[in-house]
Formats: structure tokens, sequence, C-alpha cells
């Protein structure tokens, strides 16, 4: 009796990180049908994990944590862990979707190794720390410089701020990472297996991530070239960790200088946040010192950026 053969197909040796869908069931149909998928299921466990939430809060009498009259989510704990957890569940629909459409291992989502290499993205982690650091510290310069308001930010009390908080840190992780794992893997991977150049799978993907988000249009332009640079840093280093580590501490900052201002349901409400131009200051400062920084760290480390 022949031995049977694995659904998985083997991954492709000496290839990048946009390449590693290539393999012997790669056809153009696979790339389409898998983004489709995602695309629809994005919105779709978005509507349940909303609509569930509602009717959770009326059955047990609880404040909705959508606003009847706008249709937004609520600046509560019930509000933001709602939004959170409609984005969580599609990295369940990723990983699924490359096993099933391209038959390839999950783990190649993650990077060349085949798996998440928590070791590097921790490293990435503490380098995005300093980022963050000096990229706040560029922006409150150049609002300072400019005459803009640059005031302190406004503190809510520890009760009010702790429950927001601890919703921050159990869900941001997992909403950060199914972003990363949609835009800067599934998509960035799907158009690398049929192109090669990185820089289309790059640029559309983060536009596509950007269209996702009601900023005006700075807001716009700072989310794409978060994206941009996320997607050459995939590329570069071989994987998503070091776009993970800085889209965790990203949304954890965003959120949590939200709610320690009692500013939650603002930030929700993406429209109404207003993106100074001074803010790109910080914006390029922090990609700069973590771009570089990152390249750097993965060099001394010798970081694979090709599968074995």
């Amino acid at each position: 009796m022949p031995p049977q053969r694995s659904w998985f197909l083997p991954t492709p040796g000496g290839a990048r990180f946009d390449h590693l869908a290539r393999n012997e069931a790669t056809r153009p149909w696979r790339s389409i049908t898998g983004t489709l998928l995602i695309a629809v299921g994005f919105f779709v466990i978005g509507f349940v994990v909303v609509a569930g939430c509602v009717l959770v809060a009326a059955l047990l009498g609880l404040p909705s944590p959508v606003d009847p009259a706008t249709g937004l989510p609520e600046g509560t704990p019930f509000g933001l862990g709602m939004t959170l957890m409609s984005i969580a569940p599609v990295l369940l629909l990723v990983i699924g979707t490359a096993a099933l459409v391209q038959r390839r291992r999950p783990g190649t989502l993650s990077s060349v190794a085949g798996r998440l290499r928590w070791a590097w993205m921790a490293r990435c982690a503490a380098l995005a720390v300093v980022a963050l650091l000096l990229g706040q510290a560029a922006q409150w310069l150049a609002l300072t410089l400019t005459g803009a308001d640059a005031d302190m930010v406004d503190w809510v009390g520890w009760g009010a701020f702790l429950p927001v908080f601890v919703v921050i840190l159990l869900l941001v992780p997992f909403q950060a990472a199914a972003e990363e794992y949609v835009f800067r893997g599934w998509f960035l991977q799907a158009v690398g297996a049929h192109v090669r150049n990185p820089v289309w799978g790059i640029v559309i993907g983060s536009a596509l991530f950007a269209s996702l988000h009601g900023y005006s249009w700075l807001g716009l332009a700072d989310v794409f070239a978060f994206g941009a640079v996320m997607g050459w840093l995939s590329v570069r280093t071989g994987g998503l960790e070091a776009a993970i580590a800085l889209h965790v501490l990203n949304n954890v900052l965003a959120f949590g200088l939200s709610a320690a201002a009692g500013d939650l349901q603002e930030s929700l409400n993406q429209s109404e946040v207003a993106v100074p131009w001074q803010s790109l200051t910080g914006t390029a400062v922090q990609f700069l010192v973590y771009g570089f920084g990152v390249l750097y760290l993965a060099k001394k480390r010798s970081i694979a950026t090709i599968s074995g």
C-alpha cells in the first residue's frame, strides 16, 4: 500500500517571505478565492460579534456596547472589547484559508522558519518601545515649536482607566496580529505567489489596510505609511514578527492614551480623530528608528530571510 501523501505541500526552499505560497498547487484562482473568503469572512465575523454582544447586553440588562443613534461602539470596556473581538477571530480564518485553499502549512504565514520566532519578536518589541518614545518626543517638539496645542493628557482616574486597560492588554495583541496576518501575511504572499517584485503586494495591501480606517487624509497617509514600512520589514526580515511587535505597541499606546484621557469614544469613532500635520514628524522618526534598528538587529542576530 503506497504511503498517503500529506495534504500540505512542501514549502519552497530558498524563497523570500512573500514567495512562501509558491508550491505545486499555486494557481491564480486559489489566491483570488482565498482573498475573497477572507474579505467576506472579515465582515461576517464582525457582524456576528457585534450582533452577539448587543444581544447579550439586552438579555442581561446591560448598557448596549453600540450607540443606537450612530451605530458606533460606545467608549466603554464592553464597547472596546466588542470592537477588538470583531477583528481578532479573523486570525483563525486566515490560518484556515492558507491551509485549505493553498494547501500550505499555516506557519509559513508567520515566517520563513515556518513558525513565529518569539525571541526575535521580543527583541523587536523592545526596539519598538524605544522608537515609540522617540516618536512621541519628536511629535511633542514639533507641536511645541509650531505653537500648536501640546498639552499633557488629562487623567481620568484609576477607576475608569483600569477596566479599559485590562481589555486593551488582553485583546489588542490578537486584534493587531490578525490585521498583520491578513495584510502583511496572506495578502502579501497571495500576490507574491504570482508576482516577483514585492512592491505590488506591499503597496496594494497598504492601500487596502488604510481603506479600513476612517481617519482624515493625514491619518490615512499615516496608516498607509505604516502598512508600507511593515510590509517592507516583513520581506527584509523574513517574517511578521517586527510588524506585529510595533502594531501591538502602537495600538496599546493609542488606546491607552485615549482611555487615560477619557476620550475612548472619540478614538473608536475614527472620523472624529483630528490628526495634526505635526504628528507626521513623530511618525517619520518612529519609522526611521524602528526600520533601521530592526534591519541592524536582524543582521547582527543572523535572522533568516529566506526559507531553508
